[in-house]
């Protein structure tokens, strides 16, 4: 679900100004929306991931520029966090763009546009005024329950259902985060603050939206949900308390994990949750100090035993392909990959490259050291940093992890069952001895299954 649109739409005055989403993902027709919205239109919005999601937002915005020359058009998101500037730059047809936590900003913007405060007081944004590009000072993190309740009806949920196969409704309880790790750009981003809503205020709200909506799972995108254990803990008593009977998933650090009393973790189960993701990066500990995760690899096995013990299933993510990365290292990594694949099939262990995503501690050391960044938004467009590896990965090395991360699912991952049997068996094997030549069933299931397009 579209959660930063939603968000930024539920701070607007209704009774003065009609909030309307398109998602492309789940729209046909979207050019036709558009056109027969944008002439009463005060601006429109667009949210901006790096990467591809760049080009399909500056093909629109160039679009609605020609259907109505006099709307303004607004870029926010991750992008426009990390380069407030460069897009107006850059592109006549972009006039604003929204840095960090947005809600107050798009407010202010949408006061200024309906005749109010002047654009210079507006904070977290960057404009263009008599062809010169300003940035004006950063808006310090709003607390998060002085918002108002989210309002879905912005959207069609049960689209949103459909499309996902199941009444799975996405939720944002926090932004921001505490930690440091040095290749993400979240402390660039909120200046490692954080805040969450409280555990009552979630409980109503969630009530709420459950007799509403009658979802039976709920999905939690927050980027670091287990960081107040006392809110974990009335969270779960708030849902058992209402009975609000679904299934959940959130994310979890390890070393949160390790200070969560049994008790809690017990509640948790007992409340729904289904599964957590954890983040490892990494199976050596050099390196994850190196990347300042500020983790034990300890603790990660210790979520795992208890995740094995209440039947949680886990996501822990793994990346590999970090410059100075030693054969040592790649090798630990793969150890307590198939360490903890093995505990339980209800374990994933997907293994990302590491790509120098702009705004973080690692990507500013390798550019010190001539690593040349994509120069333009355009170039951000090209810009994959899910799916081909890095510079710092051979071909070897590659080859290698494509082939380890096809035989681990095939070995160990949910698919069970007497067909399936023998091909299981032939993934464990090949792990366990490391022989991934001739990787002959590798190649005929990629060629009889066909991978989703992704933006």
């Amino acid at each position: 679900m579209p959660l930063a649109l939603l968000a930024i739409g539920s701070v607007i005055d209704q009774k003065k100004y009609e909030v309307i989403i398109i998602d492309a993902r789940v729209e046909e027709n979207v050019l036709e929306l558009i056109k027969r919205h944008i002439k009463d239109a005060l601006c429109f919005g667009v949210t901006i991931i790096t990467g591809a999601p760049i080009k399909d937002g500056l093909y629109i915005s160039k679009k609605v520029k020609e259907f109505a020359p006099d709307v303004p058009v607004i870029w926010g998101g991750w992008h426009t966090s990390l380069f407030p500037t460069q897009p107006i730059e850059e592109h006549s047809f972009i006039d604003i763009t929204v840095q960090g936590q947005g809600e107050e900003s798009f407010k202010d913007l949408v006061d200024h546009l309906g005749g109010g405060i002047p654009l210079d007081k507006v904070k977290g944004i960057a404009y263009r005024n008599n062809g010169n590009v300003l940035k004006n000072p950063p808006r310090q993190m709003v607390a998060m329950d002085s918002f108002g309740r989210v309002n879905y009806d912005l959207i069609n949920v049960e689209k949103y259902f459909k499309k996902k196969g199941k009444r799975q409704f996405d939720f944002i309880s926090s932004t921001g985060c505490y930690f440091r790790c040095a290749f993400c750009a979240d402390p660039f981003v909120y200046k490692r603050k954080f805040t969450a809503i409280p555990a009552a205020k979630m409980g109503d709200d969630l009530e709420y939206y459950y007799k509403k909506y009658r979802f039976s799972d709920l999905n939690f995108q927050d980027e670091t949900f287990f960081t107040n254990l006392k809110r974990i803990e009335e969270f779960t008593k708030e849902l058992i308390h209402r009975k609000i009977n679904i299934s959940w998933a959130a994310t979890m650090r390890a070393d949160q994990g390790e200070r969560l009393d049994d008790k809690i973790w017990k509640l948790c189960k007992q409340s729904g949750l289904r599964r957590l993701l954890i983040g490892v990066e990494s199976g050596s500990q050099e390196m994850l100090d190196w990347m300042k995760k500020d983790i034990k690899l300890s603790q990660v096995f210790f979520c795992a035993q208890q995740c094995n013990e209440l039947n949680i299933s886990v996501i822990f993510p793994f990346i590999v392909g970090f410059p100075l990365e030693t054969d040592e290292s790649v090798a630990d990594t793969v150890k307590v990959i198939k360490q903890l694949s093995s505990q339980n099939p209800n374990f994933e262990t997907p293994i990302f490259y590491f790509k120098p995503y702009p705004g973080s501690t690692i990507t500013d050391e390798v550019v010190n050291n001539g690593y040349a960044l994509p120069s333009s938004t355009e170039e951000w467009g090209d810009f994959d940093y899910i799916g081909s590896s890095g510079p710092w990965v051979s071909n070897e090395k590659e080859d290698f992890f494509e082939a380890f991360k096809f035989y681990l699912k095939l070995g160990y991952g949910r698919k069970r069952g007497i067909l399936f049997y023998p091909l299981r068996k032939i993934g464990q094997w090949r792990c366990n001895n490391d022989q991934y030549k001739f990787p002959i069933e590798k190649f005929i299931i990629e060629i009889i299954r066909t991978n989703q397009r992704l933006s």
